[in-house]
């Protein structure tokens, strides 16, 4: 591979503007695909194989046009101190709005009035308009949103307080401003790094490009294939991310062979040759681990991964093609001044050690203890793993200065927390012979277990199918309420048994236990999967059992660690005020795979790139010790630059306003910073030199029958070196080319 890989780099390098012109066409084109594609609605969410899907479903095709899954919204009035809803004057303002949302827009499925619902508090303070939509939250037209928005004004002009609750408000987050923070302190970093303007903003343009394409061809092709309007944030996140790391290792080789005398192509193909293997092989790991999520078996999910793979795929291409032909336009700027002294002082025989030499001397006089040290810290911190709660958040966990926050609130005061959440029981009698007498026996059995309230079934015009509102005690995210349904399903066990009758538990609350079920069965398999096939890749690219060992289990160590943070900060609300955490709850329920899948593909990056450098020196003949000092020396500036481009960017998302962005940025930053400086950096290392040569062990047989893809450029050397008056054995002893 080193050896195409040498070629390939060589290639573009020469036909640099050929190369760039191939890519600008290929930007040019998806940017005008997305301008002129269809615009994307909301990839349909179902949890296949889940009691909550199936009622759905069953509710579709029994009482079809109700919209089971529809989004739902919940319009709060509270009446002025001394005054009730039910006043003539609040009352008639009130019933003015119902009939307002009513012919408010085309989407709307039906408006409950509170007084015929008796959705009014015992007190008369507080009472809700109930309304449904016939499409999800995320295909609400702007339209339908505001005249939503603007119902409830003219009330609270009367002096009524008027808030939105339910989710079809509930719109994505805009990522951009974290974005745009990311890239600024990437490019930051970049420069400190590089000490050169070009050679930093050489990542970030290439990385910008492979993203464009990557995104403008998602959404070009969301409408055919229901990509939907979440998948492209996944893909933009990793993309950028990765895109800078790839470009980052490439252009860091290409400067490090420049500075051992190489002509500008030569190390270009160098560049490619030996850090492009490593770039393909840590992009393999990232496609891995996102393509992996389909093991979950959620359509939403699974799209979203392939979505993002195709981005990093395009990432690596880019990475191989372009940036050494971007390196052909920088010329001599690539390396500025201080980078030409820096490099002619390292060939001196008193060139003073970078900093991460002089680390990697540290790790080999004092092995034992910095490994202990870096897996007893991690240790201590993932504790608070093991209290992990998974769930979806609700309302209560919005910022309080929001409409949907007070909603759920002023519900809570007036009717009880319960309110916030209630339970859909779909009763199928088509197989029971006294239909109604089924219904109003799971409603008995229902009213036993001890709920808030249990509005009377109600049967379609067939009468096969009735429907029993229940209202739990509880908040939706809370441990009580999943309790509520799990009894309701095994009483509705007993119900079948006896009288045909199916019992089956929804509503989004509902929905959001067996998805946060779904998400924590396939926790362990993906995680098997994952891990399982990326050590098979690194045993290829690393020749060795114990190096592919050692680097899964620090992942999972890394990993855990930062569960138990985010427990610790969102769960316990350790520091919570510090992160802008109101309210503390469970964690969300896709949180753990998605930290999985993503932390995965930027840590074996890490690995790859900073072990590979130890393991070609060690083919090459240094001791196991020199070696690792070695890939410090080359690696860790490079690593250490990368990891702190993905915190920054991570850790942008942490200022959202929406729990689940918010958690979802503390966990990656947090992750990203374990693995990188503790794993990688600490544990790493220390393992390696007590391993010694052990490290690189492969029994015989297994390294006959392993394919030979010289990651590390071995036959690439020995091809360039053999090679009479070729640039690679002559290039070595020339001076630092003037370009």
């Amino acid at each position: 591979m080193a050896t195409f890989l040498y070629k390939l780099g060589r290639l573009t390098f020469r036909r640099r503007r050929f190369v760039a012109l191939i890519w600008v066409a290929l930007l040019a084109v998806a940017g005008i695909g997305a301008a002129t594609a269809p615009a994307a609605t909301s990839s349909s969410f179902s949890i296949p194989g889940t009691e909550a899907q199936r009622a759905f479903d069953l509710l579709e095709q029994r009482n079809p046009g109700t919209s089971a899954d529809g989004a739902t919204a919940r319009v709060v009035f509270k009446a002025p101190e001394g005054e009730k809803v039910t006043d003539p004057a609040n009352k008639s303002e009130i019933t003015g709005i119902v009939k307002e949302l009513e012919t408010g827009s085309k989407q709307i499925a039906s408006v409950a009035d509170p007084f015929a619902t008796q959705a009014v508090s015992q007190n008369g303070s507080t009472a809700y308009i109930s309304v449904s939509y016939q499409v999800s939250s995320m295909e609400l037209t702007d339209a339908t949103r505001e005249s939503l928005e603007d119902a409830g004004k003219d009330a609270q002009k009367s002096g009524m307080k008027v808030e939105i609750g339910g989710d079809a408000l509930q719109v994505m987050p805009h990522t951009g401003t974290a974005e745009i923070i990311g890239v600024v302190i990437a490019a930051i970093v970049l420069v400190i790094t590089f000490g050169s303007l070009v050679a930093a903003g050489l990542p970030l343009v290439t990385a910008l490009v492979g993203v464009g394409i990557g995104v403008s061809t998602i959404t070009a092709l969301a409408s055919v294939l229901d990509l939907g309007s979440t998948t492209s944030i996944l893909a933009m996140m990793i993309g950028l991310a990765v895109g800078i790391d790839y470009a980052l290792f490439i252009v860091s080789r290409y400067r490090a062979e420049l500075a051992e005398g190489r002509e500008r192509e030569e190390a270009a193909g160098r560049a490619v040759g030996t850090a492009g293997s490593a770039v393909v092989f840590a992009g393999l790991t990232v496609v891995i681990a996102l393509v992996g999520l389909a093991v979950v078996n959620i359509p939403m999910l699974t799209k979203m991964g392939f979505a993002a793979a195709g981005t990093v795929a395009i990432a690596v291409l880019i990475a191989l093609t372009l940036v050494p032909a971007a390196l052909g336009f920088a010329g001599k700027r690539v390396m500025g001044r201080k980078a030409r002294k820096a490099a002619e002082a390292e060939k001196s025989p008193e060139a003073k050690p970078n900093m991460g030499t002089r680390w990697a001397r540290f790790v080999l006089r004092k092995p034992v203890w910095v490994m202990l040290v870096g897996v007893l810290g991690l240790g201590v911190i993932a504790v608070p793993a093991a209290s992990l709660e998974m769930g979806l958040p609700d309302d209560g966990a919005q910022p309080k200065s929001t409409t949907q926050r007070q909603a759920y609130d002023m519900l809570s005061d007036g009717f009880g927390p319960g309110f916030n959440g209630p339970l859909l029981v779909v009763v199928d009698t088509k197989n029971s012979s006294d239909g109604k007498a089924a219904a109003d026996r799971v409603s008995e059995e229902i009213e036993a277990i001890g709920v808030g309230a249990v509005i009377p079934p109600a049967f379609n015009k067939a009468g096969d199918t009735a429907t029993i509102t229940v209202i739990p005690k509880d908040r939706p995210s809370s441990h009580a309420t999943e309790e509520v349904v799990h009894s309701i399903r095994d009483a509705g066990a007993d119900v079948k048994s006896d009288t045909g009758a199916e019992v089956l538990v929804t509503g989004a609350t509902a929905m959001n236990i067996d998805f946060s079920q779904k998400m924590n069965d396939a926790l362990l398999p993906y995680l098997a999967l994952v891990v399982g096939l990326a050590f098979l890749l690194l045993m290829l690219v690393f020749r060795s059992i114990l190096v592919p060992l050692k680097a899964a289990l620090g992942f999972l160590l890394s990993v855990v660690a930062a569960l138990g943070a985010v427990v610790a900060v969102f769960q316990w609300g350790w520091l919570g005020s510090l992160f802008g955490v109101e309210q503390t709850g469970p964690i969300m329920s896709m949180m753990p795979i998605f930290m999985v899948g993503v932390v995965f593909g930027l840590a074996m990056d890490y690995e790859v790139f900073l072990v590979t450098r130890m393991r070609e020196a060690y083919v090459h003949g240094e001791s196991p010790g020199q070696a690792i000092v070695t890939g410090f020396k080359h690696g860790a500036r490079v690593v250490t630059a990368a990891a702190v481009i993905m915190m920054a960017v991570f850790s942008g998302f942490i200022g959202s306003s929406e729990q689940m962005i918010k958690m979802i940025g503390f966990s990656l930053a947090i992750a990203v910073f374990f693995d990188a400086f503790v794993v990688r950096m600490a544990i790493v290392p220390a393992v390696l030199a007590l391993l010694g040569k052990k490290a690189w062990w492969l029994p015989r047989w297994l390294d006959r029958a392993l394919p030979n893809v010289d990651v590390e450029g071995e036959k690439l050397q020995k091809q360039l070196t053999d090679e009479p008056g070729s640039e690679g054995g002559e290039s070595g002893e020339r001076e630092l080319v003037r370009v």
